[in-house]
């Protein structure tokens, strides 16, 4: 038999790059200018090499926007290297950053990656979108509200679509009631902003609708942080509208497993996402 052959590796160690050049809307009040180092929202891409354009998608961990999980970042994004496809991890903005922060940093995230397209060697037409927990919010949330960029924009990154053309939502937070989870709630709306209307609009199986792209959800039935009705809604929303949608149920497992390579059973979804993505086109690495 022959050998397998090694995983494609990114060509250099790779290096964050700024959202901004300059400082990001929605600073909050007292936090200083220029804005501290680690609250400087940046994307760091993990390119593979070549010149054939590949598809390319954003990871963002979870971290009940209070943090975000190193083992829902670059380990992810490594695996994403092994199927075949560029990734890039994103530090959004978490508490004391309140909506729509969060949601600016990953619509730019998107712009910048097809700003970069010819560059880095991405298909601008298969730039997904991958998160975990409170980070599976925020790329549900691009899934639900993007538009198709400023093309008047002084700014030639803000012409750019923010519209993911896949997401992939790990145990997501998806609906801010009755199901929502308190902490990822709290840190991205106030308690005095907390309007009903806001609510609805950040519980995102009320905001599905046919322009949402392909979705993949994984969830355990028994996940104490985040409920599985959050991905049973927002799935049974996907059907209802035509969204092409894969759901996932594992009967067990703790919240935040991540690619849970200490958990056999649950680790099944990277292979099971592998070959959705297969099937969307978006590479030749099937499943195991």
């Amino acid at each position: 038999m022959p050998k397998p052959q090694p995983a494609p590796q990114p060509e250099s160690q790779p290096q964050p790059i700024p959202l901004w050049d300059h400082r990001a809307p929605g600073e909050p009040i007292g936090v200083g200018d220029p804005v501290r180092a680690a609250e400087q929202p940046q994307l760091t891409p993990f390119l593979l090499p070549g010149t054939t354009p590949r598809a390319l998608i954003v990871v963002c961990p979870g971290g009940g926007y209070g943090n975000r999980a190193d083992h829902e970042g670059a380990p992810v994004a490594e695996w994403l290297n092994s199927l075949g496809l560029h990734a890039a991890v994103l530090d959004y903005r978490v508490a004391p950053y309140r909506h729509p922060c969060p949601h600016s940093d990953a619509s730019r995230a998107l712009r910048l990656v097809r700003h970069h397209a010819a560059e880095w060697g991405v298909n601008p037409q298969q730039v997904g979108i991958l998160g975990f927990s409170a980070g599976g919010h925020l790329a549900g949330s691009l899934a639900v509200h993007h538009d198709a960029g400023n093309a008047t924009a002084r700014d030639p990154i803000e012409h750019h679509s923010s519209r993911p053309d896949a997401a992939v939502l790990c145990y997501p937070v998806l609906s801010f009631k009755p199901w929502c989870h308190a902490g990822s709630r709290s840190n991205l709306v106030t308690h005095q902003e907390r309007q009903p209307e806001l609510e609805h609009a950040l519980s995102l199986e009320a905001q599905v609708t046919r322009h949402v792209p392909p979705c993949f959800l994984w969830h355990t039935a028994d996940d104490a942080g985040v409920p599985v009705q959050n991905s049973l809604r927002f799935t049974e929303a996907c059907a209802k509208h035509g969204v092409p949608v894969a759901l996932h149920v594992f009967p067990h497992g703790n919240h935040g497993l991540g690619l849970a390579p200490q958990d056999p059973t649950v680790a099944a979804w990277c292979g099971l996402c592998a070959t959705w993505l297969t099937d969307l086109g978006w590479t030749d690495t099937p499943g195991e």
